[in-house]
């Protein structure tokens, strides 16, 4: 076995042929010199073969993926070719994007490392400096994201996150079916979001989309209700707990304003114990909350009501949630306690978008998930300088397009 060819099997080249190769030892760098193997001279354009002009005076180089602590170098002189459809143009370089400096191998690795690891931990295994690889890592993902189309999108859900400190956020337009993230922009008011329908849903996309969930943001509901005319708007679940659970806490604190020292004590660490789900309450728990009814009456009063209302979400016929949501608001607005009335109200101005919860099941659980993926990646690069190059994260990281993947299945290294 010659060299070159061990060389070849050892770096598992394929589409092009080592004439050469040199060891610098002082930058720990080998240089390979090769030529494309068997389909040189084609336009990069059409993939005809074209009559040779002129070979390059200077050689170009493409970086490939580091050995054994060894940073591994492509160089080759490429040729002008004659197209007979394109005319004077550059041959294809098969191992590289047109204009490259980086073979699609190191591409391939670098967008796999970068979803696993921070960028500088990505940038010392593959013996670039940080800042390199970032730039070439957002260049990457902009090429194989360029010219992408959102397709099959019937279920979305949508939420903010925030990304930097003085109340920056962005809003996140999630696929439900496919739990991924399909956009993302600047802000969260109701630009944002129309930004979002106008510029990337045709008109038939939007008619196409059936369920949407949200939070109880007036911007994110105006403008589902607004451009999705067939879809059934589901309000969170969550956020219609977390409501309540706002409500019920309301009252504790208003009966701890007005409570002697002494009553204090017995309020003492109710916060947390009306917070929970009777389904994760011990019996000690119950007890201590039962015998506020003796205690406080008026804080038993919205712990009972917030109690029954979790009987709510086991509903399986609709007709039956709705009778039962309207017996309990009735009784909650006899209740005399204000923080537990203006939750009726935000249920009667909501209710035909809570109920069909019912039925559907719908939730924005995925989007809550993927958003905690999102902010491990904020995390884990200890925030982001602009907003660009952490929605470039999101989407090598929970996008709608495998990016790894539309690397040429034979420069997958992994």
């Amino acid at each position: 076995m010659t060299v070159n060819k061990f060389i070849r099997k050892l770096f598992n080249l394929k589409d092009l042929f080592v004439n050469d190769f040199q060891f610098k030892a002082r930058d720990k760098e080998l240089i390979l010199w090769v030529r494309p193997y068997k389909n040189g001279c084609r336009c990069p354009q059409c993939k005809r073969r074209g009559r040779i002009i002129r070979t390059m005076d200077t050689p170009r180089k493409w970086r490939d993926i580091p050995a054994c602590r060894w940073s591994v170098f492509f160089y080759y002189s490429p040729r002008e070719i004659m197209c007979p459809t394109h005319g004077r143009v550059q041959e294809e370089i098969p191992w590289a994007e047109t204009y490259s400096r980086i073979t699609y191998r190191f591409e391939y690795i670098m967008l796999v490392y970068c979803q696993l690891m921070t960028q500088k931990a990505a940038a010392r295994i593959l013996h670039i400096p940080k800042a390199t690889l970032s730039d070439m890592l957002h260049r990457v993902i902009a090429r194989l994201r360029d010219g992408h189309r959102i397709r099959g999108l019937k279920t979305i859900g949508i939420d903010e996150i925030s990304y930097s400190k003085g109340h920056k956020y962005a809003t996140i337009v999630y696929d439900i079916d496919r739990s991924c993230v399909v956009w993302a922009g600047p802000g969260k008011g109701r630009d944002s979001i129309d930004d979002f329908f106008n510029n990337n849903l045709s008109k038939y996309q939007k008619n196409n989309i059936k369920w949407a969930t949200c939070d109880m943001s007036r911007a994110y509901i105006g403008a589902i209700e607004d451009h999705c005319p067939n879809a059934t708007l589901v309000l969170d679940r969550f956020h219609i707990a977390k409501a309540l659970n706002d409500a019920v806490d309301e009252v504790r604190k208003e009966q701890w304003r007005i409570a002697d020292p002494d009553e204090r004590k017995a309020l003492k660490g109710l916060r947390w114990l009306l917070f929970k789900h009777s389904s994760n309450r011990s019996k000690k728990d119950s007890r201590t909350l039962n015998a506020l009814s003796k205690g406080n009456r008026r804080i038993h009063r919205a712990w009972v009501l917030k109690d029954e209302f979790e009987q709510f979400w086991e509903y399986k016929a609709q007709w039956a949630a709705e009778r039962f949501l309207k017996h309990w608001m009735t009784a909650a607005l006899k209740s005399r306690l204000e923080p537990m009335r203006d939750f009726v109200k935000t249920l009667k101005k909501h209710q035909h978008r809570i109920l069909p919860f019912i039925s559907t099941r719908l939730t924005n659980a995925i989007a809550e998930g993927l958003n905690r993926i999102i902010r491990i990646i904020k995390n884990r690069a200890s925030g982001f300088r602009s907003l660009p190059a952490f929605i470039d994260m999101i989407f090598l990281t929970v996008g709608d397009v495998d990016l790894p993947a539309q690397i040429p299945n034979k420069y997958r290294t992994l």
